[in-house]
């Protein structure tokens, strides 16, 4: 049964008698695609215009450019530098040629008259390589696409509970400054995110001591360092027309594989009706 399907093969010989032998050899084993050249420029040509093309057989001994020169400039070209070679001869036989040939990117070096057999087989083997390579490659990518959708949906899941979540989230730089802010803290603070981005988290929030209003960064970034969380701080939002509104506070510290703190996470719930009912009672 013949296999290869799909795959292209460029083989070039001078001789259009051996070229004819080869093919109607391949052809005769595999179901490929058969290109052939006379000359290395052709082959060259060939090899360059032609889409994912498998591997070369290619003849030594040729007038003006031979089969070492030919293999040369298809190795320095990006397109083709990956596609197997492998070489023919019936005049450089000696271990020298060969040693330039497998310097010159030669995968095998085969000498004539060809052993049908060996030629078949050799061939077999780098489609076989190829195939699995592909395989290999395929599997790869499904994974790869299997995981950016675990991703995309975990992201997308995330997205929704942070957008739809009753407390309002800020996340700041160990700075102080705001990075985003979830739809509810846009909604409490009536600033939109764009607005709120780059502003300090002191500009919106306070304390409810002044001394730790005034120093509050550096009381947070010493306490996130030593605990990582600060939980259930009552505080103030300072709202866009200067209302105050009374939160719950909690702040969490991110921290990268050296200990640093990349991102603090601050989250807030109105107390609003909360303090009105206790003042009440």
């Amino acid at each position: 049964m013949k296999r290869y399907s799909g795959f292209k093969l460029l083989i070039v010989d001078d001789n259009e008698n051996n070229l004819f032998a080869l093919r109607t050899l391949i052809q005769k084993h595999m179901d490929v695609e058969v290109l052939e050249a006379t000359s290395g420029h052709t082959a060259l040509d060939i090899a360059l215009s032609t889409p994912d093309l498998d591997l070369i057989v290619l003849d030594i001994q040729m007038p003006v450019m031979d089969g070492f020169q030919t293999a040369s400039m298809l190795k320095i070209r990006k397109k083709t530098k990956d596609i197997p070679i492998i070489f023919l001869t019936a005049a450089f036989k000696t271990d020298e040629f060969q040693k330039k040939g497998y310097d010159v990117g030669a995968v095998d070096y085969l000498l004539k008259p060809i052993d049908d057999n060996q030629l078949i087989n050799k061939i077999s083997t780098y489609f076989r390589l190829i195939e699995k390579e592909r395989d290999l490659n395929r599997r790869l990518e499904e994974q790869v696409a299997a995981r950016t959708e675990e991703l995309r949906h975990a992201h997308q899941y995330l997205k929704g509970i942070i957008e739809n979540m009753g407390e309002a989230l800020l996340v700041l730089e160990p700075t102080g400054a705001i990075k985003s802010a979830n739809p509810a803290a846009c909604r409490m603070l009536s600033y939109d995110e764009k607005t709120l981005v780059g502003m300090n988290i002191g500009d919106v929030f306070e304390e409810s001591e002044q001394e730790q209003a005034r120093a509050f960064l550096g009381t947070w970034l010493e306490a996130l360092i030593r605990t990582g969380t600060l939980s259930s701080i009552e505080a103030r939002f300072i709202a866009k027309d200067k209302t105050r509104v009374p939160i719950l506070f909690s702040r969490t510290a991110m921290t990268d594989e050296c200990g640093t703190i990349t991102d603090i996470l601050c989250i807030a719930k109105d107390m609003t009706g909360y303090r009105h009912e206790e003042e009440i009672v």
